[in-house]
């Protein structure tokens, strides 16, 4: 089954502010029916990119089996994320970025890898603001997030 996934996360531009992700999932079923989920959650205290990297994995574990997905974001921090060489490099050898420097939000990329891994994923990234059309979609999301009375402590993602 092919699945498109877009996704958003907003931090308002402040990490203590208002914020969420959104992830809509579209996808025809095996009798040609199309359909279309929304999945958005609020959240304070936390970052932008922890919100983008919870949009994707929020897709992802909705989908109950393997797919061919196409992943639109907006997230250049995504980009890594469907990066061989950074995930080899950085995640899969030890978690570490130097010395004495931890990647950040590892729960996050572990949580990533894990939901993508029996998909054949896409990523796209729908550069911000350049007209693309389908950075509008993923701005909706964003801000129907950010705007939803939804909004608690980022401890994870929720059902």
């Amino acid at each position: 089954m092919k699945v498109t996934i877009y996704t958003d996360g907003s931090a308002r531009g402040n990490p203590d502010g208002p914020g969420g992700f959104g992830t809509i999932l579209s996808y025809v079923d095996t009798k040609g029916l199309e359909h279309v989920r929304e999945i958005s959650a609020g959240y304070r205290r936390t970052t932008n990119n922890r919100m983008e990297l919870m949009a994707a994995i929020a897709g992802l574990e909705a989908l109950n089996r393997p797919c061919e997905v196409t992943l639109y974001s907006d997230s250049q921090y995504l980009i890594k994320a469907f990066n061989e060489h950074w995930i080899d490099g950085w995640i899969r050898k030890g978690w570490k970025r130097g010395a004495n420097e931890p990647v950040k939000n590892v729960d996050l990329w572990k949580r990533l890898l894990a939901a993508k891994e029996p998909h054949a994923v896409t990523f796209v990234w729908v550069k911000g603001h350049n007209g693309h059309p389908q950075n509008e979609r993923c701005d909706e999301l964003a801000t129907s997030a950010a705007d939803g009375t939804n909004l608690r402590i980022d401890t994870g993602l929720e059902s």
